[in-house]
Parts: structure tokens; sequence; C-alpha cells
């Protein structure tokens, strides 16, 4: 082994002398194959680290606006995000859900149609109610201006958060007014409602969401709909939504809940996923070219660098028949050719690996790819590196490289040394 290393090395790393001797081709096969596996490396990792950025970064805004879960009464062939059939608080069955494994927080929620009115302009929205358990933690990155709002215990909140697209068709900013006019049966207006003050400003970048919700006080829905509910409005709510732990769990705790022994038959738990079902295809249609790339990528540098040791065995036919003549085994051969392999493949997953961790590092920090909003729901490529996948490809590289590359190799078995030492 000690005898193929040094050979191997001497031919890949000296340098050819001053005395004009010819660099040989050896070193350039090398190269090239080496930059193939650099870029099918760097390749590889990016992608991986892109797809995976930009579905968790669009999932998370999903999961933040709407939460993980949602329970609300059973309709058949109604939109999910819209105003939902009343249900009555359940505190018993909140006791046990915030009890049950994996959850980390639940709260009611209710939505209702409105009118946005300033003095020039008047908007359409779908208000968003929430009380004080809402955890504000997931809706306070998208907050652009202002704050939350604040509750208080004797009426219902007088503040709203406005998206950034309301708020520009209403010409309003923090701290100005807004006035809420609700619509009911026979399309007349209910009186209005004392004004409301813009308390924040929010921008999601997911279009339909930001067109289309306002945030609101729980108490300001549960009022609207007071005449045409029953005595018991302030115990109404649309619905609950629930936070867990692990996002890959979503489906399983939500059957999970939906099998608890008090949870009412007429009501569904219901995985966000279902909620917003175009946008999670998207995202899972994503996989599709993520792997389509990858496998191109890994073919492309297989091809490549066994044309490349193809070349070189052949380039180094004269030194093959040399060295059986003096008395080398196949094997000892081979081992040369071997070693060459792994030069190509230990320089390449490193230089690929450092390269695509630079680029990735360059983007987190700089954000120099930059996409259009609307059509992508984030304004620059998101990064995501999970090093297990990074490991994965480093591994698997490099085993498929070192058994690929073993292939050329066997051609030294078919040479013969008497016509070796002749063939130019």
């Amino acid at each position: 082994m000690k005898v193929a290393t040094f050979i191997a090395n001497r031919i890949a790393f000296s340098r050819a002398k001053e005395s004009g001797e010819q660099k040989p081709f050896s070193r350039f096969i090398i190269r090239l194959s080496i930059a193939a596996t650099v870029i099918s490396v760097a390749v590889m990792v990016i992608t991986l680290s892109f797809v995976n950025g930009f579905q968790h970064t669009i999932s998370q805004k999903v999961f933040s606006f709407l939460g993980h879960i949602r329970i609300q009464e059973k309709e058949q062939a109604k939109a999910i995000i819209s105003e939902e059939t009343p249900i009555l608080k359940n505190d018993s069955l909140v006791l046990n859900i915030r009890k049950y494994p994996g959850v980390k927080s639940i709260s009611p929620f209710s939505n209702k149609y409105a009118l946005l009115k300033t003095k020039d302009d008047m908007e359409g929205a779908l208000l968003k109610g929430v009380d004080p358990t809402y955890d504000t933690a997931h809706i306070k990155p998208f907050i652009k201006e202002g704050r939350f709002i604040k509750f208080n215990d004797s009426s219902y909140s007088k503040e709203i958060i406005l998206s950034a697209s309301t708020a520009a068709k209403l010409q309003v900013g923090v701290n100005d007014k807004v006035l809420v006019y609700f619509l009911k049966a026979g399309d007349s207006l209910r009186s209005k409602v004392n004004k409301l003050t813009v308390a924040g400003i929010f921008k999601t970048g997911i279009t339909e969401y930001d067109e289309l919700f306002a945030i609101c006080d729980l108490k300001l829905v549960q009022w609207s709909k007071k005449e045409i509910s029953t005595d018991d409005y302030r115990n109404e709510i649309g619905g609950y939504e629930i936070f867990i732990n692990d996002v890959n769990k979503i489906d399983k705790t939500a059957e999970g809940i939906y099998s608890l022994n008090d949870f009412p038959d007429t009501w569904d738990a219901v995985s966000v996923k279902k909620v917003s079902p175009n946008i999670f295809d998207w995202l899972n249609l994503m996989n599709k070219n993520r792997d389509l790339l990858i496998g191109l990528m890994l073919i492309v540098a297989i091809i490549n660098m066994i044309t490349c040791l193809i070349i070189f065995v052949l380039e180094q036919t004269k030194m093959t028949g040399i060295l059986k003549s003096v008395g080398a085994t196949d094997w000892t051969v081979q081992k040369i050719f071997l070693r060459y392999a792994l030069i190509i493949t230990i320089s390449g997953i490193i230089i690929g690996l450092a390269l695509a961790l630079g680029l990735l590092w360059l983007q987190e920090t700089t954000g120099f790819i930059k996409l259009p909003e609307d059509a992508y729901y984030i304004n620059k490529a998101a990064v995501q590196i999970v090093w297990w996948q990074v490991g994965l490809i480093c591994v698997g590289t490099f085993l498929v490289c070192l058994i690929i590359l073993i292939i050329p190799t066997w051609l030294v078995k078919k040479i013969q040394p008497v016509k070796a030492i002749q063939f130019r």
C-alpha cells in the first residue's frame, strides 16, 4: 500500500522541473474530476438548504397565523377560512387538550366579516377575534409597525391590527382611527362600532392572508353577533387554535385530540394543512424538483469521474506496463488508481462542502438572492441547513463515487506489460 500511495502522490502532486519537463496530463484529469465533485456536492447541499429554508419559512408563516390544528364545527363543502358556525366554549375539553402530549397552547378564536371605513375609503375584511390566552409570540414577527392589541376586563378592546395591504388601501397608519360595520341578515348594516384605534400593522407576505384578515378582540366579534345569536353569546366562539411542539406530528395529534372521550361528535379537529392545501401541495411539489436536481448532479458527477479515470488509466498505460514487468501485481497497480479515486472524492467533498456553506452563510447574512414576495411569499431565499442531510450527502457521495471509480481500475487487468511499454 505504501508503494501505491507513494507513486500516486508523486504523479498527482509533484511539479514539473524547470528544465522544461512536460507537466503530466494526469494532473489536469484529477483537477477536472475534483471540480466536478465540488460542483455536484455544492449544488446538492445548497439545493437542500434552500428547499428546506423555503418550506420551513412558508409553513411557519401559515402555522403562526392559523395555528397547527383548528377545532371547529363540522361543515361540509364550506371554506374553513370564513365565518364559522358558532360553538360554545368547553373549558373541560380545553383543560384535557392542554394536558395532551405535545400540545403547546390552545386559545379560542372567531371570524366575522366586516367593513372598515375611514373618512374617504372603505374596505372589506375578515376580523379574526382572539382573547388574552392567544400566544402572541407567533404573530409578533409579522408586526411591522406598532404592537399587538391590549385587552381589558370590562369590555372589548377598542384596538385593531390591520394588514399592510388593508392599511395602504384605507390610507391609515398606527394610532389612526377606523370605523367598523358588521353585516347581518338582509344585507343591511348593523349599527356602527365606536372608532377603533390601529394598534399595529402586520405583513405575512402571504397575499391571501394580508388582503383578507384583520385582528381584533374576540369580545368584539362576539358582540357583533349579539342580535343574531343566543342569549349566551359571550360563550360563543368560532373554534380553537392549537399550537404543538412538533410540526411533524400535526396529523397524529389532530387524530388523538379528535379521539378524546369528551370531544363533541359534531366538532372536528382539522390539520392546518387542510386549511391551506394549495400552499402545502405547492411546498410538497418542491420535494420532487429537489430530488430530481440532486439525482442529476450525482449522475453528472459519476459519469464525469468515470470518464476522467478511464482517460487517466489509459494515459498511465506505459507506467502500468513497467510496473507489471518488474513484478507488480494487478492489485498493486489498482491501488494506485484507487488512491486517485480517494484524492478526487475526498478533495471534492471537502472543497464542495466549504463552498456551499460559504455561499449559504453569505445568503443568510446579506440576502443577496432576492425573490418577488407576491409570487413566493418571501422576499429573499431562505436558508435552513439540516446537518444530518449534509452528512448524508457527504457520506453518500463518498461511497457512491468510490464504488463507481473502482470500475475503471479493472482495465488494469487487461493491460499486458510488453504491449503497454510500447504504448504511445
